[in-house]
């Protein structure tokens, strides 16, 4: 459940930030200006499995922790993703010369992102 929220939650994150992300990104787009790989299942599959393995490894790290309140678990999940998984992003943006915007939006969503994996892995 934790990983399907996770992942849930990216694709509002993405909704909201589709177009500046798109302009930065700098993905190829068709026609209408969507990603021209949309309809390619891959980045799809790949993106529920990316946060199912967030999500489980996260609930080990959790139990080892003994973080077990919603509170604790969304500000643990928002701590592993803006001090573990932004800044590794920040990182490879920054040698590859992405833009900074692209970094915020990414690594916003790895930040918030996991802040919903936390909570909701103490819900269960």
């Amino acid at each position: 459940m934790a990983g399907l929220a996770g992942w849930a939650f990216g694709a509002l994150w993405y909704s909201v930030f589709a177009k500046p992300w798109i302009v930065v990104s700098g993905v190829a787009t068709d026609a209408n200006g969507k990603p021209a790989n949309r309809k390619s299942p891959l980045p799809y599959v790949i993106s529920i499995v990316s946060a199912m393995i967030v999500a489980a490894t996260m609930y080990y790290a959790f139990d080892m922790l003994g973080i077990v309140t919603v509170s604790k678990g969304f500000t643990s999940g928002l701590g592993i993703g803006a001090c573990f998984a932004a800044p590794w992003l920040a990182t490879n943006y920054g040698f590859a010369g992405r833009p900074f915007m692209l970094t915020m939006i990414d690594a916003g969503y790895a930040t918030f992102g996991s802040a919903v994996i936390g909570a909701v892995i103490t819900l269960f």
